[in-house]
């Protein structure tokens, strides 16, 4: 009701005696909880200015410290045909043990004796060129005994040359001093006749003169013709020089000739040799390649490729592994915002799911069932969830990690940073702004170095 009227109706009436009225106009003032609310506002003043450590608060998941150490899958770098398992899921493995066989689906693979046939090509070819081997380094002697065999030819050659020529001299001579007999032939015989036609010599004496001066001419023409002769047999020595240099020279290039020739066949054949053995190769590390062994010592957790006869493709996955021997670390996720507020080697609490905890991120000295973590990466990129990858590794100054979690369940994690008083805490909550930038101590005296 307005209470409009000058007329106070509370000054007129007296409402004291009703028992409403005497359970709102009493006379006591709860003193004790006046003084409890006078109490608790102080101790909630006080609170405001205590020490609040500021955190970036993450979620992930349990990993390996290193990538050989995570849960891996086997492929066959070949495609085939499963025929026999030799493991089951949950089986503890070490590494080389065989886990399945497998075999050929490409026909160009289904001789059984491939690797034998092979080796047998690489032997005959190996005798081939040893063959060609032998050819070429018999055509080689051959070419030196032409080479030599020339030598001796052109030598004899040479000599009838200079017989030849000697012989020409000496026919030379020969024909002057036929030449000359002849003159004194024909001397005698003019003298012979001049003196018979005075008288004073008998006609048998000019008979004979002329007889010795025929002789003489005779003898004459013949030194020439022995003279041509020898003078041919010098031109024919020439010829012959000529003829024995080009048909050795035609001997020797023809067996270069065949020597080439067996030394590409040889080489072709080295060649051959080279990719049978390449094959021989390929085929024995193909036929190791149809035991699928396991890398490394682990557990078999699931067959992906199940049953007998089933077909693959290479690099399809055949079953996952999880290795026996492993360093527990934790995988967790930071805004991009808090990126700039972790460092490497930064102390991390860890809160794993399925044990239980009381986490007072503000206060972590009376948090119970958090573990040490440290930063020992931190991705560069950022990840799929729009947000960066840290990974970290146990704390070595703190207490163990359980023994019982596994590689894959879910983890809290809450980096601790500065400490601030909690009024500024709830101010800086309240705007939204991002917590307090700071260095550790290690990069302050880095950058005052560099100074």
């Amino acid at each position: 009701m307005l209470n409009i009227s000058h007329n106070k109706l509370n000054k007129t009436v007296d409402i004291s005696d009703s028992a409403s009225g005497r359970r709102v106009f009493h006379q006591r003032h709860y003193k004790h909880f006046n003084r409890f609310l006078l109490v608790f506002s102080l101790m909630g003043f006080i609170v405001l200015f205590l020490p609040w450590t500021q955190s970036v608060n993450g979620k992930g998941f349990l990993t390996t410290l290193t990538p050989d150490q995570r849960p891996q899958t086997i492929q066959s770098p070949i495609p085939g045909k499963i025929e026999k398992w030799f493991v089951r899921e949950g089986d503890y493995v070490q590494k080389g043990d065989t886990i399945l066989f497998i075999s050929e689906v490409k026909n160009e693979y289904f001789d059984p004796n491939l690797v034998a046939r092979t080796g047998q090509q690489i032997k005959a070819k190996s005798s081939a060129v040893s063959s060609y081997e032998g050819k070429v380094k018999a055509l080689q002697n051959q070419i030196g005994a032409l080479g030599n065999e020339r030598i001796l030819k052109l030598q004899q050659a040479k000599n009838k040359l200079l017989q030849s020529r000697l012989k020409v001299k000496s026919d030379s001579i020969d024909l002057e001093a036929s030449k000359t007999n002849n003159k004194i032939a024909q001397t005698q015989y003019d003298r012979t006749a001049l003196l018979q036609s005075e008288g004073l010599k008998a006609v048998t004496d000019v008979e004979e003169k002329r007889l010795k001066l025929q002789e003489t001419h005779a003898k004459l023409i013949s030194q020439e013709n022995k003279l041509m002769t020898a003078k041919n047999e010098v031109i024919n020595a020439e010829v012959e020089i000529g003829r024995v240099q080009a048909a050795y020279i035609d001997k020797i290039s023809k067996a270069q000739s065949d020597r080439f020739t067996a030394q590409s066949n040889q080489y072709d054949s080295e060649a051959q040799v080279t990719k049978l053995e390449n094959e021989f190769t390929n085929y024995e590390m193909r036929t190791s390649l149809y035991y699928i062994r396991a890398p490394q010592n682990g557990y078999i957790n699931k067959a992906l490729q199940g049953g007998l006869g089933e077909t693959f493709k290479e690099g399809d996955a055949l079953v996952g592994i999880m290795p026996a021997d492993y360093d527990m670390a934790v995988e967790t996720y930071v805004a991009p915002l808090d990126l700039p507020l972790i460092h490497l080697g930064e102390k991390v609490r860890i809160q794993f799911d399925g044990w239980p905890a009381i986490v007072f991120s503000g206060w972590p000295n009376v948090s119970y069932g958090t573990y040490g973590g440290e930063v020992v990466a931190v991705e560069t990129f950022i990840s799929k969830n729009g947000k960066y990858r840290v990974l970290l590794a146990p704390d070595a100054d703190d207490h163990a990690w359980p023994k019982d979690i596994r590689v894959g369940s879910g983890a809290s994690t809450i980096a601790l940073l500065e400490n601030v008083p909690i009024w500024y805490e709830l101010w800086r909550q309240l705007n939204g702004f991002p917590p307090n930038y700071y260095q550790p101590e290690g990069d302050k005296l880095a950058n005052k170095e560099k100074k």
